[in-house]
């Protein structure tokens, strides 16, 4: 056999094989429930949004604490969470374009349906008091609980580093008039050089989870 018609049998040969393999179609793997994630993707980042989204989430893990602890079974505030709370005020005042989320977690203690009840208060107890420090409301979310099921020391017993809230950046305002025509560069830049001077600084139950 020749070179050049060893070289078109090749891809007969290969192809065989693989279906003899049992291999299938090239991307066939993929889950259909992420079909259109790429295109979505594709326009968020060349609208910026998706980047800037990003590095604004970065920068705010970077400048303020994003998470607080709490008592057992409680959703009270201590002194050290208003602390740190009236810090994550100060830093989101600054970009009324920007949205938060809250996240709400306990520890491994008790049943899963309290504890989710118990994450989503202490959600909300945070929510509260960044209200209280003039973040509009409507910026903030504190609709999501993960309850137990997010540890960041994986332990069954009753652990304070469990026993948190998160708070982190999740977009921008719609149809705020700084975020128009995508100029989100504009959003994270904004008050950066003047702001870079100074530091951006319940009852027990029955029934109790951590």
């Amino acid at each position: 056999m020749t070179v050049r018609s060893l070289s078109k049998a090749l891809p007969l040969v290969m192809a065989l094989s693989l279906a003899g393999c049992g291999h299938s179609e090239l991307g066939s793997e993929l889950p259909a429930a992420d079909f259109g994630n790429a295109t979505m993707n594709n326009g968020l980042i060349q609208s910026g949004e998706l980047n800037y989204v990003m590095a604004l989430g970065t920068r705010f893990a970077q400048e303020v604490p994003s998470t607080i602890t709490f008592a057992f079974n409680s959703a009270e505030l201590d002194g050290a969470a208003r602390a740190v709370l009236a810090r994550q005020a100060h830093w989101i005042r600054q970009f009324p374009e920007v949205r938060f989320k809250v996240y709400g977690h306990t520890d491994a203690v008790g049943s899963g349906a309290y504890n989710y009840r118990l994450g989503l208060r202490r959600a909300q107890a945070v929510v509260a008091f960044l209200a209280s420090q003039g973040v509009s409301r409507s910026r903030l979310e504190a609709v999501v609980s993960h309850g137990k099921t997010q540890p960041v020391i994986p332990v069954p017993g009753p652990e304070r580093a469990n026993r948190r809230t998160v708070t982190e950046v999740t977009g921008f305002v719609a149809r705020h008039p700084t975020v128009l025509n995508g100029k989100y560069a504009e959003v994270i830049f904004r008050d950066y050089v003047r702001s870079a001077g100074g530091a951006t600084t319940t009852p027990a139950t029955s029934v109790s989870g951590g």
